[in-house]
């Protein structure tokens, strides 16, 4: 007995959507961030700076201009100093760079040691915004004015 042409219709037509679906999800990757630049005027200022009180390491960059500087941000990538940028530029709080600790007040420690001035959300110096999941985190300022985020999130991941 042969199947109805129908049903053959049917097994084909769900066999196409079924490949066509897979391709289309394969390409939908979402997109990984591979490096975030900053542009600063000083970037042995800079440089010391983020070393200092992030603890970044250093990784081989390909210009060997002395204009650039690499980090490494372990599986988020890495962050790119490129010297260039004028003193005259303004950052906004919401345009920032986000990193966590393990312990805010350790970090406050630092930040007071280092006579960098911090602040929570609304700008009240001296204090952490505690977030309504219980993050703590502090707002304050590179050399060149972009501003940095530091909190405690990876202490709420476990």
């Amino acid at each position: 007995m042969k199947p109805p042409v129908f049903l053959l219709a049917l097994c084909l037509f769900a066999g196409a959507v079924s490949q066509s679906f897979a391709q289309t999800s394969a390409t939908k990757e979402p997109a990984v961030l591979n490096h975030i630049a900053v542009y600063v005027t000083d970037l042995t200022k800079s440089t010391a700076f983020y070393e200092k009180l992030l603890h970044l390491q250093q990784i081989q960059e390909p210009f060997k201009d002395g204009k650039h500087i690499w980090f490494t941000l372990g599986a988020a990538g890495q962050m790119h100093l490129i010297l260039g940028a004028k003193q005259t530029t303004v950052h906004d709080k919401n345009e920032h760079l986000c990193f966590s600790v393990s312990s805010i007040p350790d970090f406050i420690q630092l930040l007071d040691q280092e006579k960098i001035d911090y602040a929570n959300w609304p700008g009240t110096a001296k204090e952490p915004t505690i977030r309504v999941d219980g993050v703590k985190q502090i707002y304050f300022q590179d050399p060149d004015g972009h501003w940095l985020e530091v909190n405690d999130e990876v202490k709420h991941r476990k």
